[in-house]
């Protein structure tokens, strides 16, 4: 009887071992004989097809198409993006320290850096680029631009430009220095009780500089901390781990990861001796919070440490590795899914059915998972980590929008910047009276025109009524209706002077007090920080938030 066992057992383990073999067999000869077949279809529509054709481009549109069929962040980087890679990990990169843009047909100053060489060297937002090292730059897109001006630190560049208001280019030898573009562009106390830092990025040693922010602020002895990471596209994993490290103890789960190979499982904790673990701590997100940034979140959250402030984040919870290619390229490949302290992804489960910029959108209810806190609170997966307090989005007006993608507001910016020399420090500088009606002249004169959201959706009705032979029924409404809702330029620009103004605010604050000077001029008029303070500075509200089955909200 054991005999004609062990032969049962011998006869499935042989099976099982040949089984494998060959379904291992089987994917290596399907994996050759694709790769034969695009071979030869390469080799013969290079040979054969009627125009000619670009290899590199083939190719890697060929790369590009595969690897979106998998996910949306597995990525083929070829050489001549290994710059651009580079400065995403690092933040570094050797140039003039500019951010330049393509507006109509030509490439622009958008924003010179504070401190480096375009901004030493004189170049201001609005400045026309015309040549770079004598190439002219008018059939040029902005990665080609970009990378005329990136080069070897310490040596120059020569840039022809055109300014507003003056009738001749001039020519800058700009010297190229390493640009380090800070992880923490601006933090301070906001008021008398509450830090403030803001963190844009999860690059090398950002949690150093998140650290160093914080015990700086942290000898004026504030209550309350806000991190504010929205719009902050996330990062580094381990820096993540080490800004969460700052605020929890010593040997607490932050965030684990987990794959189809297991070394790429693990488990990262808090390593290190925290700075602070009672400090009130809201985190600012939203929808443009990703990655690294739901790590931060997402742990504050589950180990109940301190609140979430905003809209639902991005919902990205796939780890990348980068895998080296033949010829300096590179692969990055998601490789694991990562796993805050509660045991939940905040990756979105479904990549088809998200919002236009990408972030989650409608998740059903049977695709939701609930999980609990530290303290017992419930949350939940299914895409992005939901704040403890929301705070809805506000919409722009079509208007304002088209002012903005139309460069309306930015070029009005550099004619009245070329005009006045200075302006008040950010935090006591508005739109006046009279630099709007400057604005909304601007404007007008500028033969802009526009059409409403609401106006193309009703083109687009009265097209289907007079298909459907409704609209002789109701022609007179439908008129009166297109009327009231055709843009009236000028009355919209008294209308939407509130969001407008800020926007323009913001724009002619950056071109005398830079990026630190934006964010100052915003902070004051900010109300998801204004919502957050509320939050932090009611001692009954927020420790409310950590109580088990209990909900609260603000208004």
């Amino acid at each position: 009887m054991k005999r004609r066992i062990l032969i049962g057992i011998t006869i499935v383990a042989v099976v099982g071992i040949s089984f494998f073999s060959f379904t291992r067999d089987q994917k290596n000869f399907e994996i050759a004989k694709n790769l034969d077949i695009y071979h030869t279809l390469f080799r013969e529509l290079n040979m054969f097809y009627v125009d000619e054709v670009n290899p590199n481009d083939l190719v890697k549109t060929s790369i590009d198409k595969m690897l979106s069929s998998l996910d949306p962040y597995t990525n083929y980087i070829s050489e001549d993006q290994m710059e651009d890679f580079r400065f995403m990990t690092t933040g570094e990169y050797a140039g003039i320290g500019a951010l330049i843009s393509k507006q109509n047909d030509n490439i622009v100053i958008a924003e010179p850096y504070e401190g480096f060489p375009a901004q030493k060297f004189g170049i201001k937002a609005g400045d026309i680029i015309l040549e770079v090292s004598g190439k002219d730059t008018k059939e040029m897109t902005t990665e080609d631009v970009s990378a005329l001006l990136k080069g070897p630190a310490n040596k120059p560049v020569t840039i022809k430009l055109q300014r507003y208001g003056e009738k001749k280019p001039f020519t800058v030898d700009v010297i190229r220095e390493k640009i380090s573009i800070d992880a923490v562009p601006y933090y301070g106390m906001i008021d008398p009780k509450t830090a403030y830092i803001r963190l844009s990025s999860f690059t090398a040693n950002c949690g150093n500089d998140v650290k160093k922010a914080f015990l700086e602020l942290k000898e004026n002895n504030p209550d309350g901390l806000i991190l504010d990471l929205r719009g902050n596209p996330g990062g580094l994993l381990i820096e993540a781990v080490k800004i969460v490290n700052l605020f929890v103890p010593q040997g607490e789960e932050i965030v684990s990861t987990r794959g189809k190979v297991t070394q790429w499982d693990k488990v990262y904790k808090a390593t290190a001796a925290p700075i602070d673990t009672t400090i009130k701590i809201a985190v600012l997100v939203n929808s443009g919070s990703a990655s690294a940034s739901e790590i931060v979140a997402g742990a504050i959250q589950d180990l109940d440490r301190g609140i979430i402030v905003g809209t639902r984040t991005f919902g990205k919870g796939l780890v990348q590795t980068t895998r080296d290619l033949s010829y300096n390229t590179k692969l990055k490949v998601t490789t694991a899914k990562y796993y805050i302290p509660s045991g939940r992804c905040i990756q979105a489960l479904d990549y088809s059915h998200r919002n236009d910029d990408g972030s989650v959108g409608h998740v059903p209810d049977s695709l939701i998972t609930e999980f609990t806190t530290k303290k017992g609170r419930k949350v939940y997966d299914g895409g992005g980590v939901v704040p403890d307090v929301k705070i809805e989005g506000e919409q722009l007006s079509s208007l304002a929008i088209e002012l903005v993608t139309r460069f309306k507001i930015f070029d009005f910016a550099t004619k009245y910047s070329n005009e006045n020399e200075s302006i008040p420090e950010p935090e006591q500088f508005s739109i006046t009276d009279d630099i709007y009606h400057q604005f909304s002249e601007f404007v007008q004169q500028s033969d802009f025109k526009y059409e409403s959201e609401s106006q193309l959706e009703l083109n687009e009705l009265l097209k289907i009524a007079k298909q459907e032979k409704y609209y002789g029924l109701a022609e007179e409404e439908f008129e009166a209706l297109a009327a009231k809702l055709e843009p009236d330029l000028g009355k919209d620009l008294k209308a939407f002077r509130p969001e407008i103004s800020e926007l323009l605010e913001s724009e002619l604050v950056s071109r005398y007090y830079y990026q630190k000077g934006s964010i100052r001029a915003s902070i004051k008029d900010d109300k998801g920080i204004e919502e957050t303070i509320n939050a932090l500075n009611s001692e009954t509200a927020y420790a409310a938030y950590f109580q088990s089955g209990l909900v609260v909200g603000m208004n």
